[in-house]
């Protein structure tokens, strides 16, 4: 299947505003950042010593036996205590706004367009769901194995053959993030998916 390299001037001539300037690094930077912290399951918890199991009797009397004196044995100085400042249960999820994301997805694209590693193809499939079908046809159109292949729908045939390559990752047009974008070293764009992509970045 023959692809070719998506230049700057083809991608503006397929409607992609590409950012050929500095711009809007800290935007990418901002959804990054909130993807992979949405990720985070915030499930880490430690017992302070309040919570801690424990009877509330004191250890000892409080004067008489020459130590120093104590009132609880869930102090968080001794062991099977308390502990402070300990990670409690929280949500790490962090908000950007739509317009961010959309200008941090024009400038990842634009970036990697820059670079010379976007591909634009016709169509992307296999005729039969077969893991070497899927290689054969990559290997032909790019010689990266980490490859991002992104189209407007692709039919069961075509993901089934795909799911047991592990560097490559299939997507829709309408679901490619900015983080996938920057984490494959190539990308191959079907032409429906190029302008899909071109409605999403305005």
């Amino acid at each position: 299947m023959s692809a070719k390299v998506l230049t700057v001037e083809a991608a503006k001539k397929a409607n992609i505003d590409v950012v050929e300037n500095g711009k809007y690094t800290q935007a990418v930077h901002d959804v990054v950042v909130a993807m992979r912290a949405a990720r985070r399951s915030g499930t880490a918890s430690t017992k302070t010593k309040a919570t801690v199991s424990g009877s509330g009797a004191k250890p000892w009397r409080q004067k008489g036996t020459g130590r120093a004196r104590a009132g609880y044995k869930s102090s968080p100085v001794w062991t099977g205590g308390g502990v402070v400042f300990g990670p409690h249960p929280r949500d790490y999820s962090k908000k950007v706004n739509a317009k961010v994301r959309r200008v941090a997805l024009r400038k990842a694209l634009s970036e990697r367009i820059k670079a010379g590693d976007v591909l634009v193809t016709e169509n992307f499939a296999v005729k039969e769901p077969k893991t070497k079908q899927f290689i054969k046809l990559l290997k032909d159109t790019t010689p990266e194995e980490k490859v991002l292949i992104v189209g407007k729908t692709f039919d069961d045939t075509t993901y089934l053959a795909a799911r047991n390559v592990q560097p490559t990752l299939l997507v829709r047009a309408a679901d490619v993030n900015t983080e996938q974008i920057l984490a494959f070293k190539k990308i191959i764009l079907t032409n429906e998916a190029l302008a899909m992509l071109a409605e999403r970045t305005k």
